[in-house]
């Protein structure tokens, strides 16, 4: 199978990406695993977990000395820095790294918060996973600053765009929004978003963590102040990436060690980091855009993820169809034909989430379970008890492991 329209050449197919995949040789039950879990977490190629080895082998030590290995330590988190950045469309000078997405938004909004007051508000979503809530939440209790929340529609799974214009205002400083949901897999629109928060004089805050895996990320041209995402959903290690512009995070009043560097972006980086962590979600970068031929990183990079989403969007597309035509399944969010990633949630009847997901297991078909943190979601559609059975297609997922998982959803008893 292609991986891509021959019109559009990448450098592999879906069988021979696969190979880098140690993972998908498991078996279970005489069944190989088909892993449809990776929007809570993709597999990682080898030449990742290789990278972080000969970082831990041969190079490991602390920064910023003179020895041989400090020296190689501080070459390779330069260069990891600069790979992160081609993937975002940023500068090297804009790119921090930290323990997760959680960690650095509980860390920015913080910093950001030490401003503001009860006359300042700050705008989240009913569609956003918590690590993009709970931080600005925090602040409603440390700083008493009033959180706006903009509405979701249930019917489509998507934002209500004409509440967040009615709720942007004067007193507006930050629109925490996600790039998309790692619950339904909708797609916000971001540039828009950002154009309408800096009209309103504030700043977006936006969380790509979902998006990242699925589609080209592009700083420059949303426009974007800060930009959160986490290496270990595209085929990296658990590290996470923060992006923000440069005089940002210059000013960012982040709590900090008094000697160390007081330079962005490694203000922004508490304590001694994950090293080779940083080493590994580099490699995978470099992988990803290993699979399309050109000299610019950064357009291989763009190449690959619009093959990937092209992919992911017909496989959504089957299993949408395909799914909905099986007796009590429920679909939740977009339709297929709207912009989405290949991530569905659906349930079953009343049939617990768990249930069924044990169920696809004992098939080798390994689907995750539950509110995914997106727990407002989940309310919204009445599921805070059971939640929903999610499908995630990742790079490796084949047409093959599809028609598994709908033969596996149609035998359930």
């Amino acid at each position: 199978m292609a991986f891509i329209d021959e019109r559009e050449p990448v450098a592999a197919t879906v069988s021979e990406i696969r190979n880098h995949f140690p993972a998908l040789e498991r078996n279970r039950n005489g069944q190989q695993i088909a892993y449809f879990d990776g929007p809570g977490g993709t597999q990682v190629p080898r030449q990742v977990v290789e990278a972080m080895t000969d970082y831990l082998f041969h190079h490991n030590a602390n920064t910023h000395w003179a020895y041989p290995t400090s020296q190689e330590t501080d070459a390779l988190l330069a260069e990891s820095r600069q790979v992160i950045a081609d993937f975002l469309n940023a500068s090297a000078s804009e790119v921090a790294f930290g323990a997760n997405m959680t960690t650095l938004t509980f860390h920015v909004a913080r910093a950001l918060g030490r401003q503001y007051g009860p006359e300042d508000e700050i705008i989240i979503t009913e569609l956003d996973h918590h690590a993009n809530v709970a931080p600005w939440r925090a602040l409603e209790r440390e700083r008493g600053v009033r959180i706006r929340v903009v509405r979701m529609i249930p019917e489509t799974g998507q934002l209500d765009w004409d509440d967040l214009e009615s709720l942007l205002n004067e007193h507006t400083r930050v629109l925490a929004i996600g790039a998309a949901s790692n619950a339904l897999g909708t797609v916000n629109d971001i540039k828009y978003a950002a154009q309408r928060a800096h009209a309103a004089g504030a700043l977006i805050y936006v969380d790509a963590v979902h998006y990242a895996a699925h589609a080209s990320v592009d700083v420059r041209d949303w426009d974007c102040d800060f930009l959160v995402c986490s290496a270990y959903k595209f085929y990296g290690p658990h590290v996470g990436v923060l992006y923000g512009k440069q005089d940002l995070l210059r000013a960012l009043d982040v709590p900090k060690l008094i000697p160390a560097p007081d330079t962005a972006p490694e203000r922004c980086e508490t304590g001694t980091q994950n090293h080779e962590g940083i080493v590994g979600a580099a490699a995978a970068v470099k992988l990803l855009a290993s699979f399309a031929p050109g000299s610019s990183r950064r357009a291989r990079l763009e190449t690959v993820m619009t093959a990937f989403h092209a992919r992911g969007t017909k496989l959504v597309l089957r299993l949408w169809h395909e799914l909905s035509e099986i007796r009590r399944v429920r679909l939740y969010g977009p339709p297929p034909e709207a912009h989405r990633t290949s991530t569905i949630s659906f349930s079953l009847g009343d049939t617990p989430a768990e249930e069924l997901a044990r169920h696809l297991a004992q098939q080798g078909i390994f689907a995750s379970h539950g509110n995914f943190y997106a727990s407002t979601v989940a309310e919204r559609y009445g599921r805070s008890q059971d939640g929903f059975l999610r499908i995630g297609c990742a790079c490796y997922t084949t047409e093959e492991e599809v028609s598994r998982l709908i033969a596996a959803v149609r035998a359930f008893r």
